[in-house]
């Protein structure tokens, strides 16, 4: 395993096949066989692994875009970006470390473009913004990550190189996905640097950047530490959980400006991205303890559900008002062959009472074909098909991109906001821009 996913290891990433895990599976309901097609077999070549809490996006010309933290056709291969249109044909936009500074170095050290991307953001101005776990560097010895913009047509900019300050005070491994808020800037997170326990940040898109919060700044770090990536609320806040720091994670907002209030104190850690549902709340999961969670813009938790199986990479809030989700491991398929005893994932479905339903099982074709591991997470397009990836399995072995149907879908781009700006809403497969002033 290269050194730049095991990096990641901190937000738990590290926690996959390759370790024995203490499953427990849960009682839910099996729903009939819903069909999954498999849409993209990656061959290495053309990436390898796609998701690990990456969910894909789609952009605003319906083709879906994602990124893979390793593969590709540049040696070692540190990643890549790719294209998918809806009926699967993949193109690769772009191979991180195609700008290297030799010899390379541990964790993508060496790779001034950076190496392991995580995630994809569509901007307003039309271009993709992210960042990648490793690379950056200067030199042969430095990894601490990038900031990147790349175009629809694959031309990449490295906007930043994180550890550009003094003992990394403006953080280090950016290991979520970008977030652009109304007032046009990207938010995100680092897992590591400032005090050692990482940040949140603004950049610009032009690349300037601002270290807004330093994680383990309060005595004891009761304010946390490795955030585990933000989400944009309706009241223009942005929240999020970190997984050390105060015993089982913290729940926080953060301002725009950089003002943090921690909501949750203990106990109230996420494992993957939290999203805001139509009540207001916030849901997520915990890997370890296999369970869905509701948590109030307060700070008052509820445990939903126990779904088992390492529900890693969050959820996502459907049109039908309710959530879907994947287990890494788990799920009715045990394959030794394949998934080392410890369940090949699933799909599942969850109503905000938290009444948990199977709807697919990987593994379930031969020589597991289909997939298994689904590490990356869901994301519904808007012909309402929910969209995911697995980390292994599929023809070559290297994960595949499928698709699990359902009903019509819509988004706003961006998802909220206060009344003012322009926002594009997305149906039945187009973009038709609103304003939102009153």
């Amino acid at each position: 395993m290269r050194q730049i996913v095991s990096a990641l290891g901190k937000r738990n990433w590290v926690k996959r096949a390759y370790v024995v895990i203490a499953l427990c599976v849960a009682t839910a309901i099996v729903s009939s066989a819903q069909t999954l097609t498999t849409l993209v077999n990656f061959n290495g070549t053309d990436g390898q692994e796609a998701g690990i809490d990456m969910p894909l996006i789609q952009g605003t010309n319906g083709n879906l875009y994602g990124t893979t933290p390793i593969g590709g056709s540049v040696s070692p291969g540190y990643g890549t970006v790719f294209e998918m249109n809806p009926a699967g044909k993949l193109t690769t936009l772009y191979n991180f470390c195609s700008k290297q500074v030799l010899p390379l170095g541990i964790g993508g050290a060496g790779c001034t473009d950076g190496a392991g991307p995580t995630g994809l953001v569509q901007a307003t101005d039309g271009d993709f913004y992210g960042a990648t776990a490793g690379g950056g560097g200067a030199s042969n010895d430095t990894s601490p990550g990038t900031v990147f913009k790349i175009t629809p047509g694959g031309k990449l900019t490295t906007l930043y190189s994180f550890c550009s300050q003094t003992n990394c005070t403006d953080g280090e491994y950016p290991a979520a996905a970008l977030v652009q808020a109304t007032n046009g800037d990207l938010y995100g997170t680092t897992i590591l640097g400032g005090n050692g326990n990482g940040t949140v940040f603004k950049i610009t898109l032009s690349g300037k950047l601002t270290t807004l919060y330093t994680f383990c700044s309060q005595t004891n770090c009761t304010d946390g530490g490795v955030p585990n990536g933000l989400v944009l609320a309706t009241d223009g806040n942005f929240y999020g959980t970190t997984t050390e720091g105060a015993p089982g994670g913290t729940f926080f907002k953060i301002t725009p400006a950089g003002k943090l209030t921690t909501l949750c104190a203990a106990g109230c850690g996420a494992t993957g991205k939290l999203v805001q549902g139509n009540d207001g709340d916030f849901y997520g999961t915990t890997a370890q303890s296999g369970t869905v969670f509701k948590v109030t813009p307060k700070g008052k938790l509820t445990t939903l559900a126990t779904v088992g199986g390492y529900p890693e990479s969050g959820l996502v809030l459907a049109t039908n008002g309710d959530f879907y989700g994947t287990t890494y491991v788990g799920g009715a398929n045990n394959n030794p062959s394949y998934c080392q005893n410890n369940g090949c994932g699933s799909i599942f479905k969850m109503t905000p009472a938290g009444v948990l339903t199977t709807l697919y099982n990987f593994c379930s074709q031969t020589n597991c074909t289909d997939g298994f591991w689904p590490l990356g997470g869901l994301m519904q397009a808007t012909n309402g098909k929910l969209y995911g990836t697995t980390i292994a399995g599929g023809a070559y072995g290297y994960g595949t991109v499928f698709r699990l149907g359902l009903g019509q879908s819509a988004e706003t781009r961006p998802t909220s906001g206060k009344v003012g700006p322009t926002v594009a809403i997305a149906g039945n497969n187009r973009w038709t821009a609103l304003s939102t002033r009153q």
